[in-house]
């Protein structure tokens, strides 16, 4: 099949695109200068990382030759814009000299040359782009263009050649995934016309300062992942994110190869309240209710935030690719009321799950749901009271407790972290007194943090549920009560393995020279280690469930392990805990009866077809641009949604009833997007909620059972060990005693 243009001539629009890329280079470059502040900034930022951070002696002068393709890399992150013999040039012009002029000459200039040839070299090809959509476009040829998150790691173009042929089949396949998404074969180009267009003109909003941002923040993640460097600018509005909690939609948001990627959830926000936007979804496009969408490729992340940003009580059209559909064409609208976010939407929730025993007879079961480990210094906290995460997680245990529930499950799942304090409390409140974590900084000095109070406010079976987005201050508790044999642990292959703790820095605050400047930037830089009370570090490996779940989440690319330069996992000497982990007794039969489950119930052979299918399409790296080969492709992709959900409706009628419990006003109803006439029931949500717990959800219902399970083994006396039931706490002090619920 073959597209022509209506006129088959190029337009006067697209003349002017030529012509302004022809005569860019000869008389319109831009010119950037270090100012005296940026180069102090840059001396400065290099002190820091060589003083203080964590990670400072794994690099050395040498290796900061390796900004240079970083930072080009940072520009042109699909290596489609930059030629092989860029990086070249730029490395034998510029790579062995980037530590002495960064860090004694406060010179960049290696970032403004590279960034003036992206410049020159994207709109040359934006002029070439428009050209090739005024011609004919052969989409029934046989042939293939890689996937971006294989694009990411190949080499640039070896020569223009090499770069016509490989944005030759871009172009074929950014048309064939606007056809698919239901456009017809003009509106496509236009769509994709309108894209590059939109990029030109963000190109060239694009100001030193951001320029010299994304160069010395290359320099700083040379020592790993979670380092940084941020301009007067950002800084002073530190984090656009921040800004996102007040009114907004509480998601954290960032730039990936010019798509903006929502990188977390804030608990209580719109967005987690609304529970369809995810991490790692792609936002393509933004609206008013109402409005026209305007898409966001290619802009800065600041005009993406301003466009989602609004008054309060208003709503906003997000245009999504799901990270998790198979298919990149997949398009899915999520409106979201701007809102605040509220304290007592991100509390922790409870509800009690009627499960049947081996007899048959129902029995109740705890789940505690906790989003955060937040603490009384939280933004939001419109309860008028000091509520923290573990106080709150104590009253819900009392709570359930109160409703004679033989188990409980602490489900952390998604939460992120927070306050370190909170994690030290809240694992304090199902065990004896002893260290919780360990906290190692570069000269190897190590504290432990401790729980003091020998009260334990539960002490009966108790499981942990957590995934791949589980990290920070909810892998120290999950991993602390591994360590003591206090809960089995479920989930994921592992937690997201976040062990290291940053810290913010002013530049104001480390060089003179900088002392009388009304603005600096500001550094973010790793100084410590997170270890376990058994010496573990939760740095990369995260924490390993004694009960491993199947689950998409395993093939996503969304661990510490699957970022650049991650710290190392290692081991400190134990801390003297009373304490070990569960007894082979109890674990082994837990596993097993899991196994026996997994390996026979029909949820979980849906959850295996899921993710075997989600897995086959993550192994695959070339795409077909032959438009037929894609509808067909698409239709089989469409057939396997709508028969996964209607298999899921059909487990979700076994789904255990459960009655809740709040410490706040129950969640408000879900805002969603009035459903297109054309739109797909397959691409309709796929996570139907009735109230606040997802239907279908199969984690949640092994972790009970699993729990469940405990409790039937308690009844033979065979498989105690030390003295006491299985996932119980040992006994201590007096009957009875609580640790104070405030």
């Amino acid at each position: 099949m073959t597209f022509r243009s209506p006129s088959g001539r190029l337009t006067t629009t697209l003349l002017l695109f030529l012509l302004a890329a022809t005569t860019w280079g000869a008389t319109d470059r831009r010119k950037f200068s270090n100012s005296p502040t940026l180069a102090a900034e840059a001396n400065a930022l290099i002190k820091l990382l060589a003083e203080l951070h964590y990670n400072r002696d794994a690099v050395n002068n040498a290796d900061f030759a390796q900004v240079i393709p970083d930072f080009m890399g940072d520009l042109d992150g699909q290596r489609l814009f930059f030629l092989a013999g860029d990086r070249k040039r730029f490395e034998d012009e510029f790579g062995k000299s980037v530590f002495y002029n960064a860090a004694f000459l406060g010179n960049i200039n290696a970032a403004y040359e590279i960034f003036l040839l992206y410049e020159e070299r994207t709109r040359a090809r934006i002029a070439w782009i428009l050209t090739e959509l005024e011609r004919d476009l052969d989409l029934t040829a046989r042939e293939t263009y890689g996937i971006d998150r294989q694009r990411e790691k190949a080499p640039w173009p070896a020569d223009p050649a090499a770069a016509d042929d490989l944005w030759r089949r871009r172009l074929k396949f950014e048309v064939v995934q606007e056809i698919l998404a239901k456009k017809n074969p003009e509106d496509a180009r236009a769509q994709v016309r309108k894209r590059y267009e939109r990029m030109l003109k963000n190109l060239g909003e694009i100001e030193g300062n951001e320029v010299a941002e994304m160069f010395l923040s290359c320099i700083a993640r040379l020592y790993d992942p979670h380092s940084t460097y941020f301009s007067a600018a950002t800084y002073e509005d530190f984090g656009i994110q921040m800004k996102l909690q007040l009114v907004g939609i509480g998601a954290l948001l960032g730039v990936e190869d010019d798509v903006c990627v929502v990188k977390e959830i804030i608990p209580g926000g719109p967005a987690d309240l609304g529970r369809e936007l995810k991490p790692n979804d792609k936002i393509i496009a933004v609206a008013d209710k109402g409005g026209e969408a305007v898409e966001v490729y290619g802009m800065k992340i600041r005009k993406i935030v301003e466009k989602i940003r609004g008054k309060k009580g208003t709503e906003v059209v997000l245009t999504v690719q799901p990270a998790d559909a198979a298919d990149s064409s997949v398009r899915k609208q999520i409106t979201i009321a701007r809102d605040k976010v509220k304290l007592n939407s991100a509390r922790a929730r409870g509800a009690v799950f009627d499960l049947p025993d081996a007899d048959g007879t129902i029995q109740p079961f705890g789940v505690i749901t906790l989003p955060a480990f937040y603490g009384p210094a939280d933004e939001g906290d419109t309860d008028g009271e000091k509520t923290t995460a573990s106080r709150d997680v104590a009253r819900l245990v009392g709570q359930l407790t109160a409703q004679g529930v033989k188990g409980i499950v602490l489900d952390l799942r998604r939460n992120g972290g927070g306050f370190l304090t909170e994690a030290i409390e809240l694992a304090g409140l199902f065990i004896n007194r002893g260290p919780v974590v360990q906290v190692k900084n570069y000269n190897g000095e190590i504290q432990v943090d401790s729980d003091r109070d020998s009260r334990i406010i539960y002490t009966g079976p108790l499981a942990v549920l957590v995934d791949r987005f589980s990290a920070s201050a909810s892998e120290i508790v999950a991993g602390a009560l591994q360590n003591y044999g206090r809960a089995v642990i479920i989930g994921d292959s592992s937690t997201h393995g976040k062990g290291s703790v940053q810290q913010v820095i002013e530049m104001k605050q480390v060089s003179r020279a900088l002392s009388l400047a009304p603005k600096t930037g500001a550094a973010k830089l790793t100084i410590q280690k997170y270890y376990l009370p058994s010496g573990a570090s939760t740095q990369l490996k995260g924490v390993v469930p004694d009960i491993v779940l199947p689950s998409i989440e395993d093939y996503l690319p969304i661990g510490e392990a699957d970022l650049p330069r991650a710290l190392v996992w290692d081991r400190i000497p134990s801390s003297f805990f009373e304490g070990e982990p569960l007894s082979p007794k109890v674990l082994t039969p837990l596993m097993e009866k899991s196994r026996t489950r997994q390996s026979s119930l029909e949820e979980f052979a849906y959850l295996r077809r899921v993710v075997e299918r989600f897995k086959q399409q993550q192994e695959r790296k070339q795409i077909s641009v032959n438009l037929e080969e894609r509808r067909q492709q698409k239709a089989g992709d469409d057939a396997f949604r709508k028969d996964s959900k209607a298999e899921k409706e059909r487990i979700a009628k076994g789904d255990y009833a459960f009655r809740p419990f709040y410490l706040g006003p129950p969640p408000t109803p879900r805002i969603k997007a009035p459903k297109k006439e054309d739109e797909d029931d397959e691409l309709a949500e796929a996570e139907e909620e009735n109230e606040t717990y997802v239907r279908a959800d199969v984690h949640l219902r092994e972790a009970l059972r699993v729990v469940r399970d405990a409790v039937e083994l308690a009844k033979d006396r065979n498989t105690w060990v030390s003295n006491r039931p299985p996932l119980t706490a040992a006994s201590s002090g007096p009957a009875g005693a609580t640790k104070p619920q405030g």
